[in-house]
């Protein structure tokens, strides 16, 4: 039986084409009976490829195929440095595949040069357990026969043959028996076996399934080498059938040489390695003397149980039973030293002042981890269930993700490989791959195609969608599919390389730690990249999961930007007021953290700073942590549809019911509404007897949505529900039907409360501690200029004044500045300013704090000593107006060239001055000597600070229109308010524009708008597009009419119409208002004079005469208070009128005062 032993797979990337499945199921139809994976210097398929296998009952054989040179440490630019010859491994057994492993991991570490590199020294120290092939054409001893060097050849077969060991080496023959060089060098070869006995094999270096599939392997090689197919100085394989072949053609093929296809068999009999796949290799916790991992885990949970509970009253016999519960589970599992090691790293982050996240995914569940300070928030008090993380019916490798400050993540790191060995901790590598839109261009790009065509057919697949599918849904890709001859050609080939893999890169958070050293388990790599380092060969995707399924232990260090604000207002707070702050202990009842969230003034609050989640918090008005729980699991796709139920129901504005009275425990707390996936697995175990396992699968039934496991799920639960004499079919099928939607969607409880306590957190410092809160959210956004407006404009709102930037009193980070009436302003930092970079700002601080104050301008150039202070930079500060005091800004950039010399003049001077007589003493001072210059426009200085800032300090663009806005404009941050559906005109500045062609071919367009209240992104397509398209320009003035949605929760604001504001019209709209003020005032003066003319008659009601005593009295007392005027005041009682002295002048207030009289009728 023919067995291919030399086949590639897209893991040599962007070199071939088969996905794995796909050469197992040419190789199943072909009645192979084994295959080899043999991926170019590496074995990232190597775990998918065997597990696939054995389900397509196929013996999968591992291999690799490598480079090999002379010195693997010689990496000159020479000819023999660059000559690497291939050659492909095998592994027989457990003894190989560790070897392949080190020899891959050591020519990617320490021979890459262009290409990984092994040489002979290192196959002679790695040879054990390996069979070696020759290669293709590019073996060494095919090029050397190729070459004419025969002889040489002879040798060199023999030398790896002493490597390997007698018949762990084979002379690999190709079937390319058109190209001349394989002739040749198939020729050669057989007759070195037949002087050597070096046995011969037959290979074809597979790198397609399908003949029809060169061309497509082409068009790889060029994307790859970033060439076109029509390039004629370019890398192919065109002259060459790479396919897939079937054993009578390779035997028809060998037919003089039958033993080259006999000797596949022998071979794929040799190779017996087979992976110990659920088999765990944790890495073993250094413990105490004479304990084991379990006794001091269940040491320390005693000793956080002391810790958690001061007041040992409060653990109850249930805290107890958990405790002994969950250490037997762990004991049972195995998983004691994993507890260990997640909390020492955690424990140690904490003691080093990292802020840690309380916990992450379904780890909140465990007692254990909360009482030995892996998370921070108590599952007994908040109901967590911990077999969604360790499931006794189900063991499966536990799965701690751990989120740290993100600034500090990599100090955790450190730790880890410094207490276990840089050896034993890797981070894991993932793949890039092939999306839809992204193979349309690489394609296009290969084949030659204009860049419009590319650009057209790819905007017209919808974002996440398969060209597949878009085909299938997307009437006008099918039409142009079907209409234009180079359309079809460049979306077939697409369709045949989407989805593979690209490139590899590290995992963002993914971490292994490793009993031996990694290598042992996994071929190591470097990456580059905006990640660079060393990464596993085994990915940890959802899809494959190697490292998970050959037993290693993978973590998650996630760096969190919201922990690291944490921790920065905890600085600012502890620099300005002295005061600790220990954030694991602050109440969760506080008054003030609940009334930021009930004002919904929760920008910058993690998870809640959405604008359709700050409607549903004013709606909600959460008063306790459940809810906050709440939204974090409610507010997503699906179960967003019951947040309004639990709105009404906590509000008491509907009625709570339930299906069954087994319900009303799981349920009561939300006001029955499904909030959390854990509610479900409840009611599937209290109301149908499931076991926690059981749960579990329905759970994961009904998310895969596969209508066959739906229904045996579903008469699995209501035949379990009916075995309880009280619950009926209907009532089962109605409870189903209530269920089946959020298991679908629903969202991990523990997860909602670890992610609502930040949210908690964050909350509480921005209402206690404002300033020093948005100035560590500033600083977290730094480089995102979008957001650091959003936030200034926040800022202004709680009234904390952002200040310009200015070099004397700006820090490299966002600054509290303290003023003398002890009011917090925040100062903007340097490293905020586009263009500036860090280096200029650390330079520019350190040196003021070195030096003191930049005096002159003089001062600051020759002070701040740093070649990266050049022109681009000091552009950047006088921009902003950050060295204002030195001079007008435009007085300083037209300026700029003379401000340059001078700094390279000084710098000259110093050289030569420390070399003189002279050099001891000072520099002379010299004046930089200003041109005169036009002061820049307002216009002009605002576009500089909205470029290089992301927002207007000094002013604003609207300010002239401001007064008109108020007449005919809705603020933006009042739209949210207003409702679904209403009709609208908004006023402000465009601040961004992207145009986008949707599915029809129509366009449609994104607009940034911003007045001085807010910003807002607007809609517009269909016929407000067409008619619109040209007033749609970044930095105009536009009144837009405009449709509100609220739309699955979220605001949208959909452009109706758009008039460009001039400013003209607003000089006219000004004349008229003060015509209409002028007019209003004359108007007003003849009324006063009309009034001066009238008499005030003051009607008294009917009473006694004691009492009409007492309210003339009180009358009198008033009116000799008011201003003398011109209305006589008349006092009319029933049946008689007097009149009095008084003259008077009332204004409104007088009037109401003399109404509020008791016994006055009426004021005319």
């Amino acid at each position: 039986m023919f067995t291919h032993l030399h086949t590639h797979s897209h893991y040599s990337l962007l070199t071939a084409l088969p996905k794995i499945e796909e050469l197992l199921a040419q190789a199943k139809e072909y009645g192979m009976t084994s295959l080899a994976l043999t991926d170019t210097s590496a074995l990232y398929g190597a775990v998918e490829f065997y597990s696939k296998a054995k389900e397509y009952g196929i013996k999968p054989i591992i291999g690799v195929e490598i480079f090999v040179c002379k010195d693997l440490h010689s990496k000159n630019n020479t000819a023999e440095d660059r000559r690497r010859s291939q050659l492909v491994l095998l592994a027989k057994n457990e003894a190989g595949y560790k070897n392949l492993l080190k020899i891959i991991s050591i020519a990617q570490l320490e021979g890459f040069y262009y290409k990984p590199r092994a040489d002979k020294n290192l196959l002679r120290e790695h040879s054990e357990g390996l069979i070696a092939l020759s290669g293709s054409l590019q073996g060494e001893i095919p090029s050397e026969i190729i070459y004419g060097n025969y002889e040489r050849a002879k040798t060199i077969a023999l030398e790896y043959e002493s490597i390997f060991g007698k018949d762990n080496f084979y002379l690999e023959l190709g079937p390319h028996l058109e190209n001349e060089n394989q002739i040749a060098a198939n020729q050669g070869m057989i007759q070195i076996s037949r002087e050597t006995g070096i046995p011969l094999v037959a290979a074809v270096d597979v790198h397609y399934v399908k003949r029809e599939n060169a061309e497509i392997q082409d068009i790889l090689l060029c994307i790859r080498d970033n060439k076109k197919v029509t390039d004629k100085e370019r890398f192919s394989m065109m002259s060459l059938d790479l396919s897939l072949r079937s054993e009578e053609e390779m035997r028809a093929l060998f037919k003089d040489v039958p033993e080259a296809i006999e000797n596949t068999e022998k071979i794929a009999a040799a190779c017996t390695f087979s992976f110990h796949l659920g088999e765990n290799h944790l890495p073993e916790f250094p413990l105490p003397e004479g304990k084991t991992a379990d006794a001091f885990l269940r040491e320390l949970c005693e000793e956080g149980l002391l810790k958690r509970y001061p007041d040992q009253t409060l653990v109850t016999e249930e805290h107890r039973i958990r405790l002994d519960y969950e250490l037997g589970v762990i004991t049972k599992t195995g998983f004691a030293s994993y507890f260990l090691i997640v909390a020492d790293f955690v424990n140690w982050a904490k003691d080093d002042g990292i802020i840690v996240g309380p916990g992450r995914g379904s780890a909140a569940g465990s007692f254990v981890a909360y009482l030995t300070g892996i998370t921070n928030i108590d599952p007994i008090e908040f109901n967590l269930i911990f077999e969604r993380f360790l499931n006794p019916e189900r063991i499966s490798m536990p799965d701690i993700d751990m989120d740290f400050a993100d600034d500090r993540r990599e100090d955790v790191l450190n730790y880890v490989r410094s207490k276990y060995g840089n050896d034993h901790v890797a981070q894991i590598i993932t793949f890039g791959t092939m999306a839809a839109r992204a193979a349309i261009r690489d394609v296009g790009r290969a084949l030659g195609y204009p860049y419009d065509i590319c650009d057209k057919t790819s905007k017209m697949i919808p974002m996440f969608t398969s060209i597949k599918k878009a085909l299938e849904e997307v009437p006008e890709f099918t039409q142009w599919y079907e209409s234009n001859a180079d359309a079809k050609k460049l979306i077939d080939a697409a369709t045949k390389v989407e989805g593979l893999s690209r490139h590899a890169s590290m995992h963002a958070c993914g971490v292994v730690i490793t009993k031996d050293p990694v290598t042992e388990y996994t071929p190591l790599q470097r990456v580059s990249g905006s990640r660079e380092g060393v990464v596993t060969q085994y990915d940890a995707s959802t899809k494959s999961n190697a490292v998970e399924k050959i037993g290693l232990l993978k973590m998650d260090f996630l760096g969190l930007k919201n922990l690291t604000i944490i921790q920065n207002t905890l600085r600012i707070v502890k620099k300005i007021h002295d005061l600790e702050i220990d954030i694991e202990k602050i109440p969760l009842d506080d008054t003030s953290a609940y009334k930021l969230l009930q004002e919904a003034h929760t920008t910058g609050v993690f998870q809640l700073e959405s604008s359709g989640m700050k409607r549903y918090l004013k709606q909600l008005k959460p008063t306790v942590f459940e809810d906050i729980i709440a939204m974090v699991a409610l507010y997503r796709p699906g179960p967003m549809d019951a947040i309004p139920d639990f709105i009404e129901s906590k509000h008491g504005r509907k009625k709570v019911t339930y299906l069954h009275p087994i319900l009303e425990p799981i349920l009561k707390n939300t006001y029955g509404v499904i909030v959390t996936q854990d509610q479900v697995l409840e009611i599937a175990r209290k109301f149908a007897g499931f076991t926690y396992a059981e749960a579990d699968i329905l759970r994961k039934a009904v998310g895969k949505k596969i209508k066959e496991l739906l229904d045996e799920q579903r008469e699995k639960f209501i035949d379990g529900a009916i075995k309880n004499p009280e619950i009926d079919k209907k009532t089962a099928s109605e409870v189903w039907d209530f269920i089946e939607p959020f298991a679908r969607y629903g969202f991990n409880r523990a997860h909602a409360a670890c992610y609502a306590l930040i949210g908690y957190h964050t909350a509480y410092l921005k209402a206690h501690y404002p300033a020093e809160f948005m100035a560590a959210l500033l600083t977290s956004d730094q480089d995102n200029i979008d957001r650091i407006a959003i936030e200034v404009r926040e800022a202004r709102e709680m009234g904390i004044e952002v200040l310009a930037p200015n070099i004397n009193e700006s820090f490299e980070e966002f600054a509290v500045i303290v003023g003398e009436d002890s009011t917090r302003n925040i100062r903007f930092g340097l490293n905020a300013i586009k263009n500036v970079g860090h280096v200029v700002s650390h330079e520019i601080v350190a040196e003021r704090k070195r030096g003191g104050r930049y005096e002159t301008l003089e001062a600051f150039v020759e002070r701040v000593k740093t070649k990266d202070l050049n022109r681009k930079s000091l552009e950047a500060l006088i921009k902003v107006g950050a060295l204002e005091e030195f001079g007008e800004r435009n007085q300083l950039l037209e300026n700029l060239d003379a401000i340059l010399q001078h700094a390279k003049n000084l710098k000259s001077i110093a050289d030569t001055h420390q070399n003189s007589l002279f050099g001891d003493m000072p520099l002379p001072v010299s004046k930089i000597q200003f041109a005169p210059s036009v002061p820049a426009e307002k216009k002009t200085t605002l576009g500089w600070e909205k470029e290089l800032l992301g927002l207007y300090v000094s002013g604003h663009p609207l300010t002239d229109f401001q007064a008109y806005l108020n007449k005919t404009a809705t603020p933006i941050r009042d739209i949210e308010k207003k409702g679904d559906n209403a009709h609208i005109s908004v006023g402000g500045v465009i601040t961004s524009v992207r145009k986008v062609l949707t599915k029809t071919g129509s366009t449609m367009y994104f607009v940034g708008l911003e007045d001085m209240t807010g910003r807002v992104e607007m809609l517009v397509f269909g016929k407000t597009a067409e008619q619109t398209g040209g007033f749609w320009r970044e930095d105009e003035i536009v009144l837009v009419t405009l449709r509100v949605s609220h739309k699955d929760g979220n605001v949208r604001c959909i452009a109706e119409g758009v008039e460009i504001l001039a400013i003209d019209k607003i000089e006219q709209f000004s004349r008229i208002e003060a015509t209409r003020a002028r007019n209003a005032k004359e108007a007003e003066s003849l009324r006063a004079e009309e009034n001066l003319r009238k008499n005030l008659i003051i009607k008294l009601t009917e009473t006694s005469p004691e009492k009409m005593h007492a309210t003339i009295s009180e009358l009198v007392e008033l009116l000799s208070s008011f201003p003398s005027g011109g209305r006589k005041v008349i006092v009319q009682a029933p049946g008689s009128a007097r009149e009095t002295n008084f003259r008077v002048a009332p204004t409104d207030e007088h009037l109401a005062l003399l109404q509020a009289i008791e016994g006055v009728n009426s004021v005319e």
